[in-house]
């Protein structure tokens, strides 16, 4: 049986959240070609129970490489094991997250495994008939959506957009097993050593990462204007998001900009100030959990997706929301 497979990523032992929501992805396909869904971990000291719950999620075999040289992502040693691994187990789908690590992991992998790689999928789905891959993804600066294929070479290989999808619920009686993938001891000094880890100081978090977003558009009319948005973001203690047009006149750097051609995101709540609602911005935004939207034009395509909908000015209400925010604090 030729599996699904997923790349679970892991830092300092525990595993992130984008994992989980891969395990949904794969858990479609997987189950439309009636295959075993599994998931590569590699780490150092990885945690127990998030192995487990990796299982509870979705995975049906976890192909687990944990040993004190992964401990952090090298992406000469972690290919090496994960191309010896699909030698042996010959999977025909290996999706992984279009995070910084996916990123580099997987067109290294996809380029010595003479594989086709589509990046930064939004949606995946098998052909009817071929068991072909299905990748979709913007193209064209974010203005058309491209359906890929690989028909031609196996394993088809996909990154996939953190946040475009949410996790299964986890479901404790799933049967697993857990493979333990041998790690060879390098018999060389590798081109890449890891000194040290130092964090950034004095960046904003990431908006794929937040809980909360606010977020600005052209409706601003003005660089000026957008200290708005940054003043509320800071009274709710959130990250900025812009849309594209507020990021093409400059007024703020694009990792802010939200939409199929910045940020995919799954905030608890998003609010969105002055952004009529491009269709590549709402693909963006589809997961969020609470969406309000500030519009002075009844008919923003924006109102439509959103929970809250506010018709008027964002230069009153703005500022009237910060200042109840003040208000409830000093209560």
């Amino acid at each position: 049986m030729h599996e699904v497979w997923t790349i679970s990523e892991c830092h300092q032992g525990r595993v992130k959240d984008v994992s989980y929501e891969l395990l949904a992805r794969g858990r479609s396909l997987a189950d439309t070609l009636k295959v075993r869904l599994g998931t590569v971990v590699i780490g150092s000291n990885i945690n127990t129970d998030d192995v487990k719950q990796l299982a509870y999620q979705g995975a049906d075999i976890l192909y687990l490489a944990d040993d004190p040289s992964l401990s952090s992502f090298v992406c000469g040693r972690y290919a090496a094991l994960l191309l010896k691994l699909i030698s042996e187990k010959k999977p025909q789908i290996i999706i992984a997250a279009a995070t910084t690590s996916g990123r580099t992991l997987m067109p290294y992998v996809a380029v010595k495994a003479h594989a086709g790689l589509t990046a930064d999928c939004t949606e995946l789905a098998i052909e009817e008939g071929t068991e072909n891959l299905l990748q979709t993804r913007p193209a064209i600066g974010g203005n058309i959506m491209a359906t890929i294929k690989t028909p031609g070479h196996r394993p088809q290989m996909a990154t996939v957009r953190p946040r475009s999808t949410k996790p299964l619920a986890a479901q404790h009686d799933r049967p697993f097993v857990v493979e333990e993938v041998p790690v060879a001891p390098r018999s060389e000094k590798s081109s890449v050593e890891v000194l040290g880890l130092r964090g950034l100081e004095g960046q904003s978090g990431s908006i794929e990462e937040a809980d909360i977003v606010i977020a600005g558009g052209k409706g601003l009319k003005k660089r000026d204007n957008f200290v708005l948005i940054e003043r509320l973001a800071k009274a709710f203690g959130a990250e900025v998001g812009a849309s594209r047009d507020a990021v093409d006149r400059g007024w703020v750097s694009y990792p802010h900009q939200v939409g199929l051609s910045g940020k995919t995101i799954s905030p608890r709540l998003y609010l969105a100030a002055g952004i009529s609602g491009a269709i590549q911005h709402l693909a963006g935004i589809k997961t969020a959990k609470c969406i309000v939207a500030i519009n002075n034009d009844e008919q923003a395509n924006i109102l439509g997706l959103a929970d809250f909908a506010i018709i008027g000015d964002l230069f009153q209400v703005l500022p009237e929301i910060e200042k109840r925010l003040e208000q409830r604090r000093k209560a």
